[in-house]
């Protein structure tokens, strides 16, 4: 709007625009330059001047502080009435307390009740500071350099006059501006006529041209300059289109059929691309939206595909597991090869007896975690008399706890119905104290509680005093086959059963949550619907005695880095018939690499599923280090799909075991690989 105005203005109008323009933005730069350098100089002026007020009470402030003498601190803040723009100001002790205050007009709310931060700062055009002041060196002066003890701080609060410095500055500005657009129009009217007048001439005989259609009209010439050589070349022009009017009138006819032909084809054309426009969006959408169901279905094949491979393979390594111990020992005791006693046939029993019992375990919580997901389990919600249970699970759990000398504390009195499944909250709460017992310490402790919790439910809390879990590991506990509370491998566990045991409370209507500090044991607990809780004292948890180190034998060496005691146990055995052989065990990844690093064993057995540092980042550090690089290593492990083999063999390793262990194939790998290690000793 506003470059069409200036369009529609007079040549002699134009050019006072102009030279106002010019003028004024040189006036007001000019000011604004004067206004921001007195305005810098003004605000840094009255900052040093505070900032050296402050120093000097503070200075004189500091002997006042140093002996707790508010006279004094007074005083010296009764000097600032020299200074009729410093309107309030404090003295804080060492402890942010106020120990002296001054005002002018005795507002109390101009001093804050504690010092704020070190600094400038703005509030309601006042300009405060906060200052520290320290001790220097042996004497009482006020030091603020950060090295000597901290006495108190100094408040000052002064006028900050910047807005009515600016206000001023704006009408100095405007009257400017009115001077410099004075000036201009007078000076426009006196050289306007000299320079506009002979391109008026040549404008009005234009005009005429324009109404008439007289191109034999032209301009007068006025002068030498470059307006009189627009004038010729204005009437050159008017000759060369009087001589071409006629041509253009004759083929005037022929050109507006032309384009009237030319305008039917090119809407004929926009017409045709806009269909083809719409058409190729059409498409476009149909193929992206193909595209997208075709990516969500892979997507969804691929997840579920993982799952199932995931699932499968978890189910094989933990089927593996107890099966490994079975056969294993089975296979000793049918063996003629490897003769053995009364005594260990009984003990090869008892481990083929317990693994049993464990795959017993594992299958029986499969079924029940496959009964929860299909929605098959019936539950019978009623009120549970929450002492009788829990008197019964210390009942059932007081032997296990026992063998590992460990205390259970259960509530003195804990009179609560529940709502929920008998057989199944027994279920949950024997789960939760057989993990407190299996990951706990030797001689530790596990504490039964009872708490009221939110909107009338019970909590039940399950603490013992074992390793703990770390905060990444908590996410991942409820998930099958993730024993993460085994921090040791000492104990077997399915990694189902807390699986099993949330599904549970869950379909009872409750909820169930864990918290943990490595080093100091976890706490479980479930809360239920209930109308009477009763909140108990908690108990204190035990420390464990630190672990000892293994034994470091010598010899031609065989290390097996195991977490599964069966599986210990059976390779022990198997080696025990093997005179001049020695083994060493380690129960996780790390200590076994501490032992090759320390003994060279001539042979290494490795199992990939490892507490802390798995088989294969095991196998990776061995390599690394130039003096177990040469070492072969042999995996021994129940991950048997097509994957982790092919994975174990790119890794480096320099056979590839699966459980249960095969004693035939087993010796045959151990004799093997030690007398590819002889080969070069006989030479």
């Amino acid at each position: 709007m506003i470059r069409r105005r200036f369009r529609l203005r007079s040549l002699r109008h134009k050019l006072m625009i102009v030279i106002a323009v010019v003028m004024l933005p040189a006036v007001l730069v000019s000011i604004g330059t004067i206004v921001a350098y007195d305005l810098h100089v003004y605000h840094q002026t009255i900052r040093g001047d505070l900032a050296t007020q402050a120093e000097l009470l503070g200075h004189m402030s500091a002997p006042a502080l140093a002996f707790d003498d508010r006279r004094l601190a007074h005083e010296n803040l009764g000097l600032l009435r020299l200074r009729p723009k410093v309107g309030a100001g404090a003295i804080y002790d060492a402890q942010g307390r106020l120990f002296a205050r001054y005002t002018v007009r005795g507002d109390a709310a101009a001093v804050p009740a504690v010092p704020g931060p070190e600094g400038f700062r703005f509030e309601g055009g006042k300009l405060t500071l906060f200052r520290p002041i320290r001790e220097s060196g042996g004497n009482s002066a006020g030091n603020n350099d950060g090295t000597g003890e901290l006495l108190g701080t100094v408040y000052l609060r002064a006028d900050y006059e910047m807005a009515d410095r600016v206000l001023d500055y704006l009408l100095i500005g405007v009257l400017a501006g009115l001077l410099a657009l004075l000036a201009a129009w007078l000076v426009s009217r006196r050289l306007g006529r000299i320079i506009t007048q002979p391109i008026l001439n040549i404008a009005h005989v234009a005009r005429d041209v324009v109404a008439t259609g007289d191109v034999s009209r032209r301009a007068e010439r006025l002068g030498q300059d470059e307006v009189a050589e627009l004038a010729d070349s204005f009437n050159l022009m008017l000759a060369g289109i009087e001589s071409r009017k006629r041509e253009l009138e004759t083929s005037n006819r022929e050109i507006v059929r032309e384009a009237e032909r030319r305008s039917e084809a090119q809407q004929e054309v926009m017409r045709l691309n806009q269909e083809l426009e719409q058409r190729v969006h059409e498409r476009t959408l149909q193929l992206e939206l193909a595209n997208g169901e075709l990516a969500m279905a892979m997507e969804e094949a691929k997840s579920a595909n993982q799952a199932k491979s995931a699932f499968l393979s978890s189910m094989s390594h933990e089927l593996r597991t107890p099966l490994n111990a079975i056969l294993g020992f089975a296979q000793i005791l049918t063996s003629d090869k490897l003769p053995s006693t009364l005594v260990q046939k009984k003990e090869f029993a008892n481990h083929i007896l317990k693994s049993g019992r464990h795959l017993l375990t594992l299958i029986n919580e499969i079924l029940d975690l496959a009964k929860i997901e299909s929605g098959t389990v019936a539950l019978s919600l009623e009120p549970v008399a929450l002492p009788d249970l829990l008197q019964e699970c210390e009942t059932m759990m007081a032997p296990l706890a026992g063998q590992r000398g460990i205390r259970m504390l259960f509530p003195a009195a804990c009179v609560a119905n529940v709502t929920a499944d008998r057989t199944r909250l027994k279920q949950v709460l024997l789960n939760l104290l057989s993990n407190a017992i299996k990951y706990n310490r030797e001689g530790g402790a596990v504490v039964v509680d009872c708490s009221a919790g939110d909107a009338g439910r019970l909590r039940i809390v399950v603490q013992d005093t074992g390793m703990g879990l770390r905060p990444e590991q908590l996410p991942l506990l409820f998930q099958p086959f993730n024993r993460l509370g085994q921090e040791s491998g000492a104990e077997e566990g399915t990694g189902i059963g807390l699986v099993v045991t949330k599904r549970l409370v869950e379909l009872m209507g409750g909820t169930i949550g864990v918290a943990s500090s490595l080093g100091a044991g976890s706490m479980f607990w479930v809360e239920l619907q209930t109308t009477d809780p009763v909140v108990l004292p908690p108990h204190a948890p035990v420390v464990p005695p630190p672990p000892s180190a293994p034994p470091a034998p010598d010899g031609l060496t065989l290390l097996y880095v195991e977490d599964n005691p069966a599986n210990l146990n059976l390779v022990q055995e198997i080696v025990r018939f093997r005179p001049g052989l020695r083994l060493l065990t380690a129960p996780d990844g790390q200590l076994g690499i501490a032992l090759a690093r320390a003994h060279l064993p001539d042979l290494i057995l490795m199992d990939i599923n490892l507490p802390g540092i798995d088989g294969v980042e095991a196998l990776r550090l061995l390599r690394a280090d130039p003096q177990t690089a040469h070492i072969p290593v042999i995996a021994l492990t129940a991950n048997a799909m097509p994957r982790d083999i092919e994975r174990g063999i790119a890794a480096g390793f320099f056979r590839y075991l699966i459980k249960p262990i095969n004693i035939d194939e087993f010796t045959e790998a151990i004799n093997g690989t030690l007398a590819r290690l002889k080969e070069p000793r006989r030479r």
